[in-house]
């Protein structure tokens, strides 16, 4: 998850949440009072204390003095994009939630996506790229997306859910960024 901070009168900075050392990770679950878990969650949700955490313990790295108290940014200077790996995954997951459902066609899909998708991709070409890549085929021609590598060992827990949810609220594409809409028709 890309945290983008734009300070009033200034250009976007991006913070990648993954380049976190546990180290720091730690230091944000202390600083804001939530464990690691929620913090990734409230990426997904654009929590301000997530971002805002992410955002300081990342600065604090040029910035060895800042103070946490010391970075207060307003809060729609803060927001979260989706890295290219979350994009690739949303799509999958999106992808596979229509399968067998013949309304939705691959175009029709495209057309849904292409609304959402690009909007909340820190990378809005490679998500449309991408788009335009699974939906050329015939959704029976696309060959299944391959597992992710599995990093941790077994009975480690996912941090974030691989089953497609609907959403059922009217918020900002921001805040749905982990969870395709189902798609109809």
């Amino acid at each position: 998850m890309i945290v983008v901070y734009t300070p009033e009168d200034g250009e976007p900075e991006h913070y990648d949440a993954t380049t976190l050392r546990v180290s720091e990770a730690a230091i944000v679950q202390r600083t804001v009072d939530m464990k690691w878990q929620e913090i990734a969650l409230g990426l997904e949700q654009d929590d301000l204390d997530a971002m805002r955490g992410i955002v300081w313990v990342i600065k604090k790295r040029s910035q060895p003095t800042l103070r946490f108290g010391d970075f207060d940014p307003i809060i729609t200077e803060l927001t979260t994009l989706m890295d290219n790996k979350e994009v690739a995954a949303w799509l999958d997951r999106a992808w596979a939630a229509t399968e067998g459902d013949p309304g939705v066609t691959p175009e029709k899909f495209a057309e849904i996506v292409l609304k959402e998708l690009p909007g909340i991709s820190a990378d809005p070409e490679y998500a449309r790229a991408l788009i335009a890549e699974k939906t050329a085929a015939p959704k029976e021609d696309v060959p299944e997306p391959s597992p992710p590598a599995v990093t941790a060992g077994p009975e480690s827990p996912s941090p974030t859910s691989s089953t497609p949810e609907t959403s059922t609220s009217g918020s900002s594409p921001t805040s749905s960024t982990s969870h395709p809409e189902t798609l109809t028709t």
